[in-house]
Formats: C-alpha cells, sequence, structure tokens
C-alpha cells in the first residue's frame, strides 16, 4: 500500500518529472522511488502535479482547475500526508474539508 504525501508550499510549476523528484529527493528528504504518492501545487493554487513510480518507470500526472482554487491544507514542514479520500476530494475541484462540488463545467472551450 502507498502513501501520499503533499509538498507543503509553494512549487515551481515549471518542473517536469525530474525537477520534482530531485526536490523530493534534496529539498524534502524523500525517496522518489519508494511508490508513494508525492503532491505539488503552485502560487495560483489552480494546477497541482502527482509524482508516482510504480517499481519500473516515474509517472507525472497534471490536472488544472478550469476555475477555482485547490484548497491546501496550512500545515508545518515540509510534507505533509493525505488519505485517498481527502485526495480524490482535491482532485474533483471539492473542498475536503466541507464535500460540495465548486465548480461544473457547461461548456468546452
Amino acid at each position: 500500500m502507498f502513501a501520499s504525501w503533499l509538498a507543503v508550499g509553494h512549487t515551481d510549476m515549471r518542473r517536469g518529472m525530474n525537477g520534482l523528484a530531485l526536490q523530493m529527493q534534496e529539498a524534502l528528504g524523500r525517496d522518489p522511488h519508494a511508490g508513494d504518492l508525492y503532491v505539488f501545487h503552485g502560487k495560483r493554487g489552480d494546477l497541482l502535479k502527482i509524482l508516482w513510480h510504480d517499481g519500473l518507470s516515474m509517472s507525472l500526472y497534471a490536472k488544472r482547475l478550469e476555475r477555482g482554487r485547490l484548497l491546501w491544507p496550512a500545515t508545518g514542514g515540509d510534507v505533509a500526508p493525505i488519505s485517498a479520500a481527502q485526495l480524490a476530494y482535491m482532485l474533483d475541484g471539492i473542498d475536503w474539508r466541507n464535500p460540495q462540488l465548486t465548480y461544473r463545467p457547461q461548456a468546452a472551450g
């Protein structure tokens, strides 16, 4: 079973897979190849990236909200644990503290 971790604070979202893995290893003292999910967000709060290594290769998932902001927990330290349910709410743009849909697009484009 893997764990999910939030990189507390803002991350430069121009970073790719290698840059985020290096940040996890050097700045946060975590092993990016351990099989855990590492979640990052930028200053604007509408984009997140998830880094995951499955034992064979590394994957990078990016999600941008069309409207609204991701609700990021205010915690101390460099990383904070997040439950699978909280991560699922966050990915759906739902306030994990009070689960309600924040926005649903009406049209594409």
